[in-house]
């Protein structure tokens, strides 16, 4: 029988056995709630304390307070925006890209519908990268917050953020990024940024589901999302979800050890999947930009035929990748990526995205690349756009020469 072949890691991880590992005692033997002043809370509390000091060298935090855990990164996106709503009712405007994640563009819509916030969304050009100068034009003392992403979670171009950060600070509006997929990924070192509020997701860095946190940098006025208890010093109230914070600062210590491991063994994979499969099939190109992205993420666009037929066969042969955003993935849309970056509909529709993660090896690379060009001529076959690659150039210009 054929080995699996996993894909999606951008969907999401397998969880290590190391981190399942640390999250069992939990279940059991050290059951007690972390807030209890009596002994069956105080050892579960420093299990609590100890993931949040791995998490805060993973990113770089310059306080171990500075991590606020939440249930994942839709939660850290929503309580990010909507504390920074709350903390300065003075400014009504928010200012995010249009390739965001639905966590962050769906609760845009939300406020501008709901609540009359005017939102900016500023466009990006073919390879995914954003418009600087609307940018700059959208930023005003009006501004409450601009939510901007690391790393995009379909094409993974890299955005600067950084850069992003300080020109916010110059208006003084808060800034946000959803790192959900640059955590892990890359080298991250908030201290050394203007960088205000960060979300995270465990599930993303081979760590539990249900589980993530929203950096929060020392001295940003915060205002809760939940009311409730005090817990995470009151910015984030209920009882801690011990097994999964324990799980989570196991995946933040494993994610900084295979760092290197990300930026030269899978980026190489990936690489070596582009070029065989730009080599082998005609008509498709690599959507995002090469000189700023991810490692493990690769976006291939194959012209004339349906991604839900290429991924179809594709799981016949024991494959998984994705479509795009595993959270859109029931929408005959074409992906609001590819379709803000202007990527044809002819192109778009058949864009499949394939991520890495450390567990992939060069025998998936090898399977792939002989499973993926007689799957896509059986579906050329049958599309009726497609009339043979001399009859049919490629119809955007690729970034990939």
């Amino acid at each position: 029988m054929t080995t699996p072949v996993y894909l999606d890691n951008n969907a999401t991880t397998r969880c290590d056995e190391a981190v399942v590992q640390a999250m069992l005692p939990y279940f059991t033997e050290q059951f007690g709630n972390p807030s209890s002043m009596h002994a069956f809370g105080a050892s579960v509390g420093g299990a609590v304390k100890a993931a949040r000091a791995s998490l805060q060298k993973l990113v770089g935090a310059e306080f171990d307070h500075e991590i606020v855990f939440t249930s994942g990164g839709t939660e850290s996106d929503n309580m990010a925006i909507l504390s920074a709503l709350e903390a300065a009712p003075e400014r009504s405007e928010i200012i995010t890209s249009a390739v965001e994640h639905p966590a962050v563009l769906s609760l845009c819509a939300h406020l501008e519908k709901t609540r009359g916030i005017k939102v900016h969304v500023i466009p990006v050009d073919g390879r995914g990268l954003l418009d600087i100068a609307a940018y700059r034009a959208a930023l005003s003392e009006k501004t409450a917050v601009v939510s901007i992403m690391w790393a995009n979670n379909e094409t993974g171009t890299i955005f600067p953020v950084a850069e992003l950060a300080e020109l916010a600070k110059e208006v003084g509006a808060v800034f946000h990024t959803d790192a959900v997929q640059a955590v892990g990924k890359i080298p991250i070192d908030l201290k050394s940024t203007a960088i205000d509020m960060l979300s995270l997701s465990g599930h993303k860095l081979h760590g539990p589901k249900g589980i993530g946190a929203l950096y929060v940098k020392r001295g940003l006025r915060f205002r809760s999302l939940f009311k409730g208890g005090h817990q995470e010093r009151g910015r984030r109230a209920g009882t801690e979800n011990t097994p999964g914070i324990a799980g989570l600062g196991k995946a933040a210590e494993l994610a900084l050890l295979h760092m290197e491991d990300e930026q030269t063994r899978v980026a190489g994979l990936r690489d070596r999947l582009e070029k065989g499969l730009l080599q082998r099939i005609p008509n498709c190109f690599v959507t995002g930009n090469p000189a700023e992205r991810l490692p493990n993420t690769a976006n291939i666009a194959f012209e004339y035929i349906e991604g839900e037929g290429i991924l179809l066969l594709m799981n016949r042969e024991g494959i998984a990748a994705s479509s795009g955003s595993a959270c859109t993935s029931g929408s005959l849309e074409p992906s609001h990526v590819l379709r803000a970056m202007k990527i044809p509909y002819t192109a778009a529709h058949g864009a499949i995205r394939f991520s890495f993660s450390r567990d992939n090896t060069d025998a998936d690379v090898d399977r792939v690349l002989e499973v993926m060009p007689p799957i896509i001529e059986k579906l050329r076959a049958l599309s009726p756009f497609w009339k043979g690659a001399d009859q049919a150039p490629a119809t955007f210009n690729p970034v990939y020469a």
